[in-house]
C-alpha cells in the first residue's frame, strides 16, 4: 500500500473519450480557440455582402464555418467559405431575397401602425402583432441558414421547420435573440468606435453564439430522426466509438497488479 495510493490494482486507463466541458465553460473554450479564425471569417463576410443581394449567400457560407467550429469540426476559412458560398447559392440567395423584402416591408410597416396606433388606441393591436411578427421571423433565422447548409431539404421545408423549432428549442432561441439584443445595443452605445467591432468581431461572435446554441436542436429533431429512419448512425458522432483498428491498445483495468516485494538480499561483496 503506497501513502496516497494502492498499487497492488489496476488501474482504471485512460477514457474512451475526453470529459467534454459544458454550457458557458464549453462555449468560453471553443471561442477562445477559434476567436482569431472567427475574425477572419467576420472580415470575408463583410467583403462578399458588398454587392448587397450576396448576402444570402454569404451569410450561408458563414454559418458553415461557424458551425463546423461550434462543434469541434475542421474548417479552412478561405477555402470553405467559398466553396459554401457557391454550393448553397440558390436557396440561401432566394433566402436573402426574401429577408430583404421583409426588412423593407417592416421598415415601412412599424411607423405606419405606430402612427395610425397614436390616432386611435385599436390601431394598437395590429402594431404589437407587426413586432411579434419581426422578433418570431427573426428568431427564425437562427435555424434556417443552419439547416440550408446542413440538410438537403427545400426551402419551404428548411421555413417551415424553422417555426416549428423556434419554440421547440425554446430557452436556446430565447437566450440567443437575448445576446443579439444586448450586443446591438453595446454597438449602438459605442457608436462610432463600433465600427471596428462591426469590421472584425461583430458578425462571426454572434454566428459562433447562433450556431452553439442552435444547432443541436437541429441535430436533434431534424438530422437525427432521418438516419434513425434509414437506420444507419449519424457520422457526427464517429468520434465517440471505440476504436478498432488503434495501434496502441488501452490495458486500462487488464494488466497484472504490480506487486511491492522487497527484493532479496544477494551474499557478496558490496561495492560502494
Amino acid at each position: 500500500m503506497g501513502l496516497f495510493s494502492n498499487y497492488n490494482n489496476a488501474g482504471p486507463g485512460i477514457p474512451k473519450a475526453p470529459q467534454q466541458k459544458t454550457g458557458l465553460f464549453r462555449f468560453v473554450e471553443l471561442y477562445g480557440r477559434k476567436m482569431w479564425l472567427l475574425m477572419g471569417l467576420n472580415l470575408i463576410y463583410i467583403l462578399a455582402c458588398v454587392p448587397v443581394v450576396t448576402f444570402g449567400p454569404a451569410t450561408a457560407a458563414m454559418t458553415k464555418i461557424a458551425r463546423n467550429y461550434s462543434q469541434e469540426r475542421h474548417a479552412f476559412i478561405w477555402q470553405d467559405f467559398w466553396e459554401a458560398f457557391k454550393k448553397n447559392f440558390k436557396q440561401s440567395f432566394i433566402m436573402g431575397l426574401i429577408d430583404l423584402l421583409f426588412i423593407v416591408a417592416f421598415i415601412v410597416a412599424i411607423p405606419f401602425y405606430k402612427m395610425l396606433a397614436d390616432q386611435n388606441a385599436m390601431m394598437y393591436i395590429p402594431f404589437m402583432l407587426c413586432l411579434m411578427c419581426i422578433i418570431v421571423f427573426f428568431m427564425m433565422h437562427f435555424y434556417i441558414y443552419l439547416m440550408i447548409v446542413s440538410t438537403t431539404l427545400s426551402l419551404r421545408q428548411i421555413l417551415k421547420n424553422s417555426f416549428f423549432l423556434t419554440s421547440i428549442g425554446l430557452k436556446q432561441s430565447l437566450v440567443t435573440l437575448l445576446i443579439w439584443i444586448v450586443v446591438s445595443f453595446l454597438m449602438l452605445m459605442l457608436f462610432p468606435m463600433s465600427l471596428f467591432l462591426l469590421l472584425f468581431w461583430t458578425f462571426g461572435f454572434m454566428c459562433f453564439v447562433t450556431c452553439f446554441n442552435c444547432y443541436p436542436i437541429i441535430r436533434k429533431y431534424v438530422i437525427q430522426p432521418y438516419y434513425d429512419k434509414l437506420g444507419e448512425e449519424n457520422p457526427e458522432f464517429d468520434y465517440l466509438k471505440s476504436s478498432e483498428d488503434a495501434v496502441f491498445e488501452d490495458m486500462g483495468g487488464k494488466e497484472a497488479p504490480v506487486t511491492m516485494d522487497k527484493p532479496k538480499k544477494k551474499k557478496g561483496k558490496r561495492i560502494s
